[in-house]
């Protein structure tokens, strides 16, 4: 199992995983182009030539990051590699100076276990809202918002 920072041959890969999930509504679609384009921000878990899970940091203010597009191959589940995804994305921040990284989830426990803690969606910068517009179900947000300090 290798962790590493994505490249443009992971794109599809990474589309592929992300399109699963959000068939079913638990994170957001995102396009070819919007992937290609936020490449530098991913990291995948590849494991035999096989991209199986990807995480991505995205620097939203000067003190704060968010974890997105975080998602596991439902096979892969519950065997470490999520939390290896997080931690990397959690070291890239301190390697930013960022000090606060957060995420909008359902999964609440998993990122409890990672040292998260749910906040009031009002806490975060107005900027994150503009992915929400894309989100079959904006205005009604069901997912929690959560904030780690480094």
């Amino acid at each position: 199992m290798i962790i590493r920072k994505a490249n443009v041959n992971d794109i599809p890969a990474i589309k592929s995983i992300i399109d699963t999930y959000a068939k079913q509504e638990m994170m957001l679609p995102r396009s070819l182009s919007e992937l290609y384009e936020f490449t530098r921000s991913f990291h995948v878990c590849e494991i035999d030539g096989e991209i199986i899970g990807c995480c991505a940091l995205q620097v939203s203010w000067e003190n704060m990051a968010e974890v997105l597009s975080f998602a596991v191959k439902q096979e892969y589940r519950d065997k470490g590699i999520g939390t290896k995804l997080v931690k990397a994305c959690l070291e890239e921040s301190k390697e930013l100076g960022i000090n606060k990284v957060f995420t909008l989830t359902y999964a609440v426990p998993f990122f409890e276990k990672q040292g998260f803690e749910i906040i009031d969606k009002q806490m975060l910068p107005h900027k994150v809202w503009t992915g929400c517009i894309k989100c079959p179900k904006f205005p009604n947000c069901d997912e929690v918002a959560m904030m780690k300090k480094l």
